[in-house]
């Protein structure tokens, strides 16, 4: 099988995988039409791939289309499963927007960049003073209610496999577990009914690459948000673990290994 990487650092766990740079792809159009897999494009890249040339690419379109913002993502769950989704407004910056949120919610609130990452973007909304100042900076204004939670889960899923599932547990008077943010990292009783909700959404919506993030409230999940490019902190030896999992979700078996030892990665300057 022929596969092609745009991201040496997301397939390290494959081996004989081709790199090519994403800015030299125009060069390789040939070699990228015969390969059988194109592994991590970056967005811009996916419907040139996908639609132009034909071409399979992982991670799926849905974990590309559906993981590029906040508000696609939320509006794919408010169809699939509402009752799992914390209460949430999607809305513009006019006064009327701004009043109506402030009277549903009430403070303080969430509110959240539609493009973040890594717990940037997310603020704690105390005041209208902290909500004018958070539109002043956005286009959009995701708007979501503060769960009485001080952690949640990171449930990573690849082909359909959970890889991993662990607390981030919230630092002392923050608002924001994840680790790049000082969340702790707690492997302890992971529920199911989290499990279950990652699985659900991963399996309906075809996200074959993520990390949900769901929090738990009287044994209830919510889902806020997966990322298709998540990190790794919490996954015991993540690249062989991930990469054997992909390998698995793009039919990639063991004949289709070298006889002689695995091959290293190929890079293409």
């Amino acid at each position: 099988m022929k596969l092609i990487t745009f991201d040496v650092f997301r397939t390290l766990g494959i081996p004989g995988v081709r790199y090519i740079k994403p800015e030299r792809m125009y060069d390789h159009l040939e070699e990228i039409r015969q390969a059988d897999w194109l592994l991590f494009p970056e967005y811009w890249q996916v419907n040139a791939l996908a639609y132009g040339l034909g071409a399979r690419i992982f991670p799926s379109l849905a974990s590309y289309h559906l993981g590029h913002d906040k508000v696609q993502q939320t509006r794919a769950f408010l169809a699939l499963c509402p009752e799992h989704v914390p209460p949430t407004e999607i809305r513009g910056t006019s006064r009327a927007a701004l009043d109506h949120i402030e009277a549903r919610f009430g403070y303080p609130f969430i509110a959240k960049r539609i493009k973040s990452a890594m717990g940037e973007g997310v603020r704690l909304i105390a005041s209208r003073q902290d909500l004018d100042d958070h539109v002043a900076e956005e286009p959009v204004l995701y708007a979501q209610a503060r769960l009485p939670i001080d952690r949640d889960l990171r449930i990573v899923l690849v082909g359909g496999e959970v890889i991993a599932a662990y607390w981030r547990i919230t630092p002392l008077e923050g608002y924001r577990a994840n680790v790049s943010q000082g969340g702790r990292i707690d492997h302890a009783a992971i529920p199911e009914a989290a499990i279950g909700l990652a699985r659900r959404l991963a399996r309906e919506l075809d996200i074959d690459h993520a990390g949900f993030d769901i929090a738990m409230v009287d044994g209830h999940p919510y889902v806020f948000e997966f990322n298709r490019l998540f990190g790794n902190q919490g996954i015991a030896d993540s690249s062989r673990r991930i990469g054997d999992a992909i390998r698995r979700a793009i039919g990639l078996d063991d004949d289709d290994r070298d006889p002689d030892g695995e091959p290293p990665l190929q890079l293409t300057a």
